[in-house]
């Protein structure tokens, strides 16, 4: 089998022609029918005396069949009459029994279509309004039990210094005291000693008397009668010391509250949390819509694109200075830009030139994307920070991600944030920041509270804004509204098969490869609708250009090959 016959059989369809022995892309739709059509089955539809006056729309367009119902009194008809005047539901042969005679009648099945557009778009408010904006809401309360925890504990933190500081000044007053205590002590027993010493002095002087009267007593003859007499000197007088008495100190618990402080909630009415009124949001997405319409234009894109039937290669070359293609980004010039897992970061020109060549932290994700403006950002895992190349091969760091490790980017098609999945130890989450490098949001758990990432290796946006992240723990494509809300997650319909690169397209696509070399094509809601190509040669990094070029790059060699798969 040839190159070019082995990829045509390799594409399938995902909504194939009503019209039998047809196989082609069936992107009209037959209301009267009920039935997808090809292009060239339309145009024989319209020729057809039969059914040339049937009305064919685009499928997206198609009106919902009315579910089959049979009537209760003709069981070989089925209910399909709506009877205006009895308000029931009736077959063909119950319209003309007597009763429902004069009577006018609509068609049953114009009616579920109408109804089933009502609550579609009710259901579509759920969606686009009330589900995100009440995720909105949550993530919010989020934040305030965060803002609460950050405040509690400053508050703790000012307490215990409040304490600390009342702890060191009381240490500091008893220690002051004890060491007049000490003071007073020394000095009242340095008066008792001046007191001792002076009956100590007074005792030695009776001692003398003594033995003076001893003397005189001792005297046999008249002299004694011719003495003096002795006079004794009166006993000194000494004071009792006053002794201190020790006043405590009179606190209550109140006292010491006051010192302290206090924790107080104001007294004031809590401000109502602000939710976004519908008809804003529906402002945010005609904005978007618009911004998505001009992208369109600007890429020539026309409202008949859809799927070829089969897939043409376009062009191949080998890339100089790496080792194997594992991620693949194209600037708004036609370059490439393509890495390896060894940190080489080359950009090549159209003919597969090398214009230059850069040394990262690398691996294998899709760690670089390029932006609206022509500049390319790539991730640097070591030192956890982004960096922008602008065209004149400056560069810039751009955002730091704190503690948080960033493995892939994504530049956004529709307003330019940029999309990063990051980890730390075993957490994971994807973080949006606009444009300008600022966070706006962080994507981390389901709605029922588990964590969503495991290893976010490769990023997308798709063209409503949901979040494709190709997870290498999860093995599954993981999918995320634009506010965050879990969507769906794809995984591959083989056992134990990893998946890697992805992109998306201008019709919503989202296409990924897994590690058995193959590309697998989902619709934007996560339905699996065919493998649009295999290799031999391995498949890890994908993207489209805004020519909807699909670049497909080997793991096991230099090869960058280009396809066509839009028509």
């Amino acid at each position: 089998m040839s190159e070019a016959s082995h990829e045509q059989s390799a594409m399938q369809h995902y909504l194939v022609c009503g019209t039998e022995d047809c196989q082609k892309n069936g992107q009209f739709y037959c209301n009267a029918c009920h039935r997808p059509l090809c292009e060239h089955c339309r145009d024989e539809h319209v020729k057809n005396p039969d059914t040339k006056f049937h009305e064919i729309v685009l499928y997206r367009h198609r009106k919902q069949q009315l579910p089959v119902e049979k009537c209760k009194l003709h069981p070989t008809r089925n209910v399909d009459i709506f009877c205006k005047e009895c308000k029931i539901p009736l077959c063909s042969k119950c319209s003309t029994m007597e009763e429902h005679q004069g009577h006018t009648f609509d068609d049953l099945e114009d009616i579920y279509a109408e109804k089933y557009a009502v609550q579609q778009a009710e259901f579509s408010k759920i969606q686009k309004y009330f589900l995100p904006t009440t995720q909105g809401l949550k993530i919010d309360i989020e934040e305030d039990a965060t803002q609460v925890r950050k405040i509690m504990e400053s508050i703790r933190t000012s307490m215990k210094a409040a304490a600390k500081s009342l702890k060191n000044l009381v240490d500091e007053v008893t220690s002051e005291n004890l060491e007049h205590t000490h003071k007073m002590e020394k000095s009242l027993l340095e008066m008792l000693k001046s007191q001792e010493t002076i009956y100590d002095d007074y005792i030695a002087y009776l001692g003398k008397m003594s033995d003076e009267f001893q003397q005189f007593l001792s005297l046999t003859n008249q002299n004694l009668l011719f003495l003096e007499t002795l006079n004794i000197k009166t006993i000194p007088e000494t004071n009792i010391p006053i002794l201190p008495v020790f006043t405590g100190g009179k606190f209550s618990k109140e006292d010491l509250s006051k010192l302290l402080g206090r924790v107080n909630v104001p007294n004031t009415e809590p401000e109502k949390r602000k939710i976004q009124p519908m008809d804003a949001v529906t402002t945010h997405m005609k904005s978007t819509e618009k911004q998505l319409k001009q992208s369109k234009e600007k890429s020539d894109m026309k409202q008949t694109l859809s799927l070829s039937s089969f897939v043409t290669k376009v062009m191949e070359y080998t890339v100089p200075g790496i080792d194997m293609v594992y991620h693949v980004s194209a600037d708004k010039s036609g370059r490439l830009w393509v890495s390896d897992n060894e940190g080489n970061l080359v950009q090549t020109d159209l003919q597969g030139n090398q214009v230059q060549k850069i040394k990262t932290s690398g691996g294998n994700q899709g760690y670089h994307t390029a932006t609206q403006d022509g500049d390319l950002i790539y991730t640097n895992k070591g030192k956890k920070v982004i960096y922008r190349i602008t065209p004149d091969k400056k560069i810039t760091e751009f955002i730091k991600t704190g503690v948080w490790t960033p493995l892939s980017v994504h530049s956004s098609r529709i307003n330019g944030d940029i999309l990063v999945g990051m980890i730390i130890g075993k957490k994971a989450k994807v973080t949006r920041y606009s444009k300008a490098g600022k966070e706006i949001h962080n994507i981390k758990k389901n709605n029922q509270g588990q964590g969503l990432y495991g290893y976010p290796r490769y990023i997308t946006e798709n063209i409503n804004g949901d979040i494709c992240t190709s997870d290498g723990i999860k093995e599954a494509v993981v999918v995320v509204n634009k506010s965050g809300r879990h969507r769906f997650s794809y995984t591959s319909q083989r056992s134990r098969v990893r998946l890697w690169g992805i992109c998306t397209d201008v019709l919503g696509h989202i296409l990924v490869c897994d590690d058995i070399e193959s590309v697998h094509l989902l619709d934007q809601d996560g339905g699996f609708l065919s493998v649009i190509l295999s290799s031999q040669q391995g498949i890890i990094g994908l993207c489209v250009d805004d020519e909807n070029n699909l670049y497909v790059g080997q793991a096991l060699t230099t090869t960058v090959t280009v396809y066509k798969y839009l028509q």
